[in-house]
């Protein structure tokens, strides 16, 4: 790898932001973590070429969506459950029922759409591209991203009539990690 350096810069600026959109898309810690992994030992093979095109964020944006429909090819008969001998460490003062609550609902309502309608709703919604950028992350067309998007959108009202909840309650409280997450267009 010639430019080693401006391939770990790249990653270090984006990790976090890069483990959410994994996280959303895999709906599993574990799971997010080898996709993510996967999709930067990609991305490091590639690396000079990436940087050539000079769009490295578009590019690996790419690749972990072709990844995670990719995994999802290859282990859809698997299904696994994660435990874990100690619980996580609580901040002082959340309101951890309402919080989980409101994740819980959301991961359910995620995991209800297909691997693409997923993507389009994390490229839509969580990173807040455009119809035209998120088609292009994709590699579809821009009809496609409005269809996909329309369905999920239905399909979401449908199955999860609850996520009404998550769209009033976040906003008196100031949170954002749901609104970023989709419901801009699940009340209707």
């Amino acid at each position: 790898m010639a430019d080693d350096e401006g391939f770990h810069d790249f990653v270090h600026a984006r990790l976090n932001r890069l483990s959410r959109i994994a996280y959303l898309l895999a709906g599993d810690r574990h799971a997010a973590e080898d996709l993510l992994q996967n999709t930067l030992i990609r991305l490091a093979s590639r690396w000079s070429k990436v940087m050539r095109a000079g769009t490295p964020d578009a590019y690996v944006r790419k690749m972990m969506y072709h990844e995670h429909v990719s995994n999802w090819r290859r282990n859809r008969h698997l299904r696994a459950e994660y435990t874990t001998a100690q619980l996580p460490d609580v901040p002082a003062g959340a309101d951890l029922a309402a919080d989980t609550v409101r994740r819980l609902l959301l991961e359910q309502a995620l995991a209800k759409l297909t691997r693409k309608q997923r993507a389009v709703i994390v490229l839509r919604y969580f990173e807040d591209l455009s119809e035209a950028d998120a088609a292009e992350a994709l590699g579809v067309s821009l009809g496609t991203i409005k269809s996909q998007t329309s369905h999920a959108l239905s399909r979401l009202r449908e199955l999860a009539p609850e996520l009404h909840v998550l769209v009033r309650e976040p906003a008196e409280r100031g949170a954002t990690t749901v609104r970023a997450a989709g419901s801009k267009g699940v009340t209707a």
